[in-house]
């Protein structure tokens, strides 16, 4: 049984940090694409980053701005997202997501609907 569990959102001021962790089970991760998804109330999920199996090619949403870096770490199957410059409108649940590797452009894997599993969620508030 495949499981995405995150961690380490949290409540934080604006301009401050937070790290993101998801660590996967129950799939090969060195051959799964993983990504980063928020989600706010009221509003569509939105693609926030990916990143190949290698690590070796990342994408980000256009709001990002610089301000966000997607790494892995294959041997412990965890994926990060480190959060810099955190402003109150990037509050949202962040989900991570996995999906079986097949050969594509990167930028296919801001969609949604490209992922086969997905983790629960772990809330992120940027406060004023």
């Amino acid at each position: 049984q495949v499981q995405l569990v995150e961690s380490g959102g949290g409540l934080v001021q604006a301009g401050g940090s937070l790290r993101l962790v998801c660590t996967a089970s129950g799939l090969t991760f060195s051959s799964t694409i993983m990504g980063w998804f928020r989600q706010a109330p009221g509003k569509e999920r939105e693609f926030v980053s990916t990143i190949t199996w290698s690590g070796g090619d990342t994408y980000y949403g256009d709001f990002v701005k610089g301000r966000f870096t997607i790494s892995r770490d294959n041997a412990k199957r965890t994926v990060y997202l480190q959060m810099h410059s955190l402003q109150p409108e990037d509050t949202a649940v962040y989900y991570c997501a996995a999906a079986t590797f097949r050969l594509r452009p990167i930028t296919t894997w801001s969609k949604a609907s490209e992922y086969n599993y997905w983790g629960q969620g772990t809330q992120v508030t940027v406060s004023s």
